[in-house]
């Protein structure tokens, strides 16, 4: 696994580690990995869906 900092600002911060809490996560780490996780998984989807979408714009089935 690669090792990656990321700097944000206090305010966000503060954000996250409510979140975090919230949601029940031992970390702000722990929150954002999870975050981040979802969040690319979310628009691998939305980059298939778009794939699919022009294939059967291209044959014609939908305009």
């Amino acid at each position: 696994m690669a090792d990656l900092t990321v700097t944000v600002s206090d305010e966000l911060m503060m954000k996250l580690s409510a979140l975090a809490q919230a949601a029940g996560d031992v970390s702000v780490e722990e929150f954002a990995r999870a975050i981040l996780h979802r969040e690319a998984e979310r628009l691998d989807d939305a980059g298939a869906n778009q794939k699919i979408e022009d294939r059967l714009r291209g044959l014609g089935y939908i305009s």
